[in-house]
């Protein structure tokens, strides 16, 4: 039997406002994670593990930066015909931009056409986790099933957050997008089983929908909330149990990790997953690596001075290379390449992007600090609610304070420091 044809789609147009200030100026896939990972890297890196190396990604927002990064590190062997490669928007059919992710597929029809593909694979770009999309289209296969959607198990409380599957024995029965209420299963009444928005079709299948979805007036062009339930109607939609997929080098605390990091605190939560003694997400899996670029200038981190009062450390931390902590201390924190630590300054439980500079007796406490940022000697940050909303930056519901990139932050008063710590 002939190895399918396969074309990978990743969905990478979102606007992404929930993670305001990170996206700002740029699409929320381009965003740093981990160091010096983009969250994009976790998506194609998933793919190209799987061994499917014919991927294209649909941009719209911002995405002068993600387009760079895609083709500066994401460059496969040409004369086997391997690519990753961004498709921008281009109102192929008619004065529009994206009207959803259906319609994002639907205008780029010409990518699909081009490739002649058995089966798609579309993905988010946003999300982190591991998963062998082998695995799930077999089973797509096996199923007979025009369609099928990944699920994984989530607190009913989050239902309003995702699409959730009805299914008897592997057979969906309904598909409702991000209702307020629903019911939980059978056998976990607190749990609902939550697509993931990975998605495998059959191609002949999914261009007749997406060309009945486009002349349908009522649509809101969007996979979950219109391809899905159609499919549902008409063609039978199976749903594969992400809990089944096996990874290798996996192990029992990490093998169904998956995170959507659609708001600031789900992004720092993902952080904080990354760094603690037993990862709940472990990065150090070379069976299944994430990938991605570095420049190649970049120096070893660096730690100097060692006197008492004055020590340059780091402990439970990730430091990128290019990173120099000159007599501060770093603890709990991810730190991304070009980070400069001051003497006597104390960076904890926080997430530092590129090139920022901490300066000397500063504290940064609970807070992410995007890329370029200048943080002057003896400034706090994330210690003072008050002072740091009085500033313009943003503040989580859950206490942690976020710093647009490029700003300067210079020292204020921190007299309410308490209070910072009593809300936590």
């Amino acid at each position: 039997m002939n190895k399918p044809r396969v074309l990978a789609i990743v969905l990478a147009g979102g606007a992404g406002t929930r993670l305001m200030p990170l996206t700002l100026d740029r699409a929320k896939p381009a965003v740093p994670f981990g160091g010096h990972f983009r969250l994009i890297d976790f998506a194609l890196s998933n793919l190209v593990n799987s061994g499917y190396l014919h991927v294209v990604v649909l941009t719209q927002y911002k995405s002068h930066s993600l387009d760079r990064h895609i083709s500066k590190t994401w460059r496969m062997s040409t004369l086997l015909g391997n690519y990753v490669t961004p498709v921008p928007a281009q109102q192929r059919t008619g004065e529009h931009w994206y009207r959803g992710s259906a319609d994002a597929i639907y205008q780029s029809i010409n990518t699909i056409e081009d490739e002649r593909p058995d089966y798609l694979v579309i993905i988010g770009a946003d999300n982190i986790y591991r998963m062998d999309f082998s695995q799930m289209l077999d089973e797509h296969i096996r199923s007979g099933m025009p369609c099928t959607v990944a699920g994984i198990r989530q607190p009913i409380e989050l239902s309003s957050s995702f699409g959730v599957i009805d299914q008897e024995r592997g057979v969906v029965k309904g598909f409702l997008e991000k209702p307020e209420t629903c019911q939980g299963l059978p056998d976990a009444p607190d749990k609902i089983l939550a697509s993931m928005g990975n998605y495998v079709f059959t191609t002949d299948a999914l261009l007749d929908a997406l060309h009945a979805d486009a002349d349908n007036p009522d649509s809101r062009h969007d996979m979950g909330g219109d391809i899905v339930p159609y499919f549902v109607d008409h063609g039978g939609v199976w749903c594969y149990d992400f809990i089944n997929n096996v990874i290798p080098g996996a192990t029992d605390r990490d093998r169904d990790y998956w995170r959507d990091v659609g708001t600031l605190d789900a992004f720092y939560e993902a952080h904080m997953d990354l760094i603690s003694v037993h990862p709940v997400f472990n990065l150090y899996n070379s069976h299944w690596p994430t990938y991605t670029q570095l420049e190649g200038w970049l120096p070893p981190a660096k730690t100097t001075f060692n006197e008492e009062g004055r020590r340059g450390a780091a402990l439970d931390s990730f430091v990128s290379p290019g990173v120099i902590i000159s007599g501060g201390e770093v603890i709990h924190s991810v730190l991304s390449p070009g980070v400069y630590v001051h003497s006597y300054a104390k960076v904890s439980h926080s997430v530092i992007m590129h090139n920022t500079v901490v300066g000397r007796n500063c504290e940064v406490d609970h807070a992410i600090i995007d890329k370029d940022c200048i943080i002057e000697d003896g400034a706090r940050v994330g210690l003072d609610l008050n002072l740091d909303k009085a500033r313009g930056f943003e503040v989580t519901p859950e206490g942690l304070t976020v710093v647009p990139k490029g700003t300067i932050i210079r020292k204020g008063d921190a007299s309410t420091a308490s209070t910072r710590k009593a809300k936590r």
